[in-house]
């Protein structure tokens, strides 16, 4: 076996037995080892300490319990090795070991460790010698042998502890102790996760990415409870949240001053690096390990996005130790969500395992009529054919259901919004329902400890019914509404293929990760409306609700195919060893074939629309690092997105362009465990379209906007069991070329918005495993659209959150919009997307 297989299955079973997330080197691939606790005797008393009466006493009590590893070494013996952990203030209890794998693992209770530790073969016979911080405040040792576990006998000193270690009998060893699967990974880091995927399509730390991301992790979506992604990444800045448009779960969001829109196919959303879907996708939450945004152009590796940044959405994968867990949510509004996640071993050898995550989630809201259903099932397998090689099968299905969707929200002429109780439409007879199946596969296979090729394969095939009443046009004396009601039906099947190989080669003293790839797309977009011409007025003093549609006729039936090819190159490039380099480029060929639209649409003539684009997206990096804690880079990156149309003259649109300067800086501070990135930047999207001066009813491409900014983020951990994540951004977005709105600011975006959301939990004593959270959200005021005629309000929403965990077992009430603020998150004209209302949830599960 490979030495670098050794190593990487090292630091795989050095986190086995812990909620953790093992991130590999594929894009998107995570080997999450949420394994129960392996319960641990500490053969001393630990008296109960008084309580703590002030802020001085409290900290004082929480580092007085815990013992901190100052140094360790690693000497060889006659027999073996002697791992010794030493500590300036007194002994560590004996931990009990256990072996998995190859790796012998003990983990040690009530410890920190001042800087970690690892050591490849220390010895003919050792792969690994590790000593790694994790969660709760506790240290695991991690002895790795090339063929079989080591023994190790350990003993308590009077400064710290000893493994005094002898090679495992190969004769001894069984099938089951063999190494069966290679990766690579890292423990579960909390609020400081330290590698990504997104930006490079490696697993690469984030001190080597000339490029603001920001990774959400797991254990921040359980303490937060979000139910969405929108959600889930609310503490990043520079996003702001839309809110569910038109009662979609996807809702919509922009990114650094730009709508990350769902619009000519796309990749603005992915799932574990492959292009997802959008509006009519349902995007369920429980069956994410975490959240990465990469802020800034991504054509580089994603083809034909938004200049703003992509969201990816890293799922929860099979694991090779038994995994269970039962929850049940229960809330206002008639929430309930019971849900399970089960995963383990199919064969003894471990060769074939399984993840099945299945939920149901109903409830109903302010308004009335709206009753709402969400099912989501996952199951995934993977299979290992051999040492070198894995298969991952995956299917996902979400089904999002209601009577009546949730209505939007109308601005009356003192700005203030309808009452929030208010449907604002005719419940028609019918049903709103998305259904999403997403299923494919990823393969790996390592040629050589330096040369893998990835393959994956993707398909999501959606469907959205939309009946409703609610379009809303014009407002007279504050009361009497215009509505119109259609009849929505829209199928998106998406088709993915990608093949790279990822190469490490040296030339000379330089340091190379070179990645070449191939990928393919095709979507069959479909979408037809029928209106009623003949609808009421509503009178929101006095709703009526007693209408059904009299008349339907023909509005919209449009078929779109979109089909793109693309090759990129990117090198990661390790100068010297503070010195990195990051440059890449990619090419893409897109062909979009449009059939029918709206009645008069240049797409309805005899042969339809056809349109030809082809773009190249370069990407280039520098990253220097001037000690262990300072990491300072400048980038330069660019974007492309087809614009489907034709101007008076018959000419087809070009592609919009973003072009980014990004310059910052990451730093690192109490030892590591508390992580800040300062970061700014200026992005300008040219060939936007604009309408044509001489020709209302056609447009044309001279339009530009630009997004200047600076982003500031903070994350991990102050104190033992305290966490947080601060962030702040200012964004000045202009239109900057239009022929009638050059000069203002781009609608929906504020100047000023941060967020805050931190946590406590009590580390020892009765009331260990007490937690507390608080978040704070405020953005600023912002246009409402390009027009600048009208201005939303900024809001300020606070979250908490009250949990307790205790082995196994965990329960927690998470309040969101506590003091039920009520705001619009984004409008335009009469129209207005609100925020949610006051909303508690309580949860309880259980591991076994």
């Amino acid at each position: 076996m490979q030495r670098w297989q050794r190593v990487g299955w090292a630091v795989v079973v050095a986190v086995v037995g812990n909620s953790a997330t093992s991130t590999t080197a594929i894009a998107g691939e995570v080997q999450s080892e949420a394994t129960p606790e392996v319960p641990v005797e500490v053969p001393v008393e630990v008296p109960i300490e008084p309580a703590a009466t002030t802020v001085s006493e409290w900290v004082a009590q929480i580092e007085a319990a815990l013992l901190q590893i100052t140094r360790v070494r690693v000497e060889v013996t006659e027999t073996g090795l002697q791992v010794i952990l030493e500590t300036a203030d007194g002994s560590l209890p004996v931990p009990e070991t256990r072996s998995i794998g190859n790796a012998l693992i003990a983990d040690i209770p009530n410890a920190t460790i001042a800087e970690e530790f690892s050591q490849a073969e220390p010895i003919e016979g050792i792969a690994l010698v590790s000593v790694t911080q994790l969660p709760n405040n506790r240290v695991r040792v991690a002895i790795t042998g090339t063929d079989v576990p080591p023994v190790a006998e350990v003993t308590s000193e009077a400064q710290g502890l000893a493994f005094a270690v002898t090679l495992g009998d190969a004769e001894t060893a069984t099938e089951e102790d063999a190494i069966q699967v290679v990766v690579t990974g890292e423990q579960d880091e909390g609020y400081n996760p330290s590698n990504a995927t997104t930006a490079t399509r490696t697993d690469a730390p984030l001190w080597d990415i000339p490029q603001a991301i920001t990774v959400i992790p797991r254990q921040v979506l359980e303490d937060r409870n979000v139910r969405t992604v929108n959600e889930a990444i609310q503490t990043v800045p520079s996003v702001v949240d839309g809110g569910d448009i038109f009662g979609s779960p996807a809702g919509g969001r922009l990114i650094r001053g730009f709508d990350n829109g769902f619009s000519a196919g796309g990749t603005d959303n992915l799932r574990d690096g492959v292009p997802d879907g959008g509006y009519i996708d349902i995007v369920p939450i429980g069956t994410t390990e975490r959240v990465e945004v990469l802020r800034g152009p991504a054509s580089i590796l994603y083809g034909n996005v938004e200049p703003g940044g992509v969201v990816n959405r890293v799922t929860r994968q099979p694991l090779s130790e038994p995994y269970y867990q039962v929850a049940l949510e229960v809330g206002n509004y008639g929430y309930v969500q019971p849900s399970i996640d089960l995963s383990g071993s199919l064969t003894a050898d471990e060769n074939v395992l399984y993840r099945l995550i299945a939920g149901y989630e109903r409830s109903d809201y302010i308004q009335p009529f709206v009753e709402e259903e969400l099912i989501t099932i996952a199951p995934s397998l993977t299979v290992n054919l051999g040492d070198q090689t894995n298969l991952n099968f995956y299917y996902e299905y979400a089904r999002f259901f209601s009577d009546a969707p949730k209505t939007d929200a109308a601005f009356l002429s003192d700005g203030s919004l309808t009452p929030r109780d208010l449907y604002l439409g005719y419940p028609i007879p019918g049903l709103y329902a998305i259904t999403t199946h997403r299923l494919g596969y990823r393969l790996r296979h390592e040629f050589s400890e330096n040369l893998q090729l990835r393959h994956n394969f993707a398909i999501s095939l959606a469907e959205f019914i939309d009946n409703r009443s609610g379009a809303l046009d014009t407002i007279e004396d504050d009361r009497f509404f215009t509505l119109g009601t259609s009849e929505n039906e829209s199928t998106q099947n998406r088709y993915f293929g990608q093949i790279d190989l990822l190469a490490k080669f040296e030339t000379g003293s330089i340091a190379h990760q070179l990645l070449i790839g191939f990928d393919a797309r095709h979507i069959d977009d479909h979408y037809t409306a029928l209106f009623d011409p003949n609808v009421p007025v509503f009178d929101i003093r006095n709703p009526n609700y007693d209408y059904a549609p009299d008349e339907v006729i023909p509005e919209f039936d449009r078929l779109s195919r979109l089909t793109g090819y693309a090759v990129y190159l990117q090198d990661q490039i390790e100068l010297s060893d503070n010195w990195n380099l990051l440059v890449g480029g990619r090419y893409d060929w897109l062909s979009n074939d449009t059939q029918g639209g709206e009645p008069g649409e240049l797409s309805t003539r005899e042969g339809g629309l056809i349109q030809n684009d082809g773009a190249f997206s370069p990407r280039i990096g520098i990253v220097y690092q001037p000690s262990d804690a300072v990491s300072l880079y400048a980038s330069y990156s660019r974007s492309f997105a087809p614009t489907f149309g034709v101007s008076r003259d018959d000419s087809f649109f070009e592609p919009s362009r973003g072009t980014q300067y990004e310059v910052g800086v990451r730093t690192d501070w109490l030892d590591r465990r508390l992580s800040t990135t300062l970061a700014a930047y200026q992005i300008t999207k040219t060939n936007v379209t604009t309408d044509d001066p001489d020709n209302p009813d056609f447009q044309i491409q001279t339009g530009e906007q630009r997004s200047r900014g600076i982003e500031l983020e903070i994350g991990g951990e102050i104190l033992p069991g305290w966490n947080i994540i601060a962030s702040y951004a200012y964004t000045d977005a202009e239109v900057t070329e239009d022929t009638v709105f050059a000069g203002n600011q781009v609608g929906g975006v504020p100047e000023h918005q941060a967020s805050l959301w931190t946590t406590y939990q009590i580390q020892s004593g009765i009331l260990e495993g007490l937690g507390f959270g608080l978040g704070l959200f405020y953005v600023g005021e912002r246009p409402g659209d390009v027009s600048n005629t009208q201005t939303l309000d900024s809001y300020f929403r606070t979250d908490a959150a009250l949990y307790y965990r205790r082995d196994r077992f965990n329960a927690a009430i998470n309040v969101s919009n506590l003091f039920d603020n009520d705001y619009a998150l984004a409008g335009s004209g009469v129209f207005a997307v609100r925020n949610e209302p006051f909303t508690i949830t309580g949860s309880v599960s259980w591991k076994f």
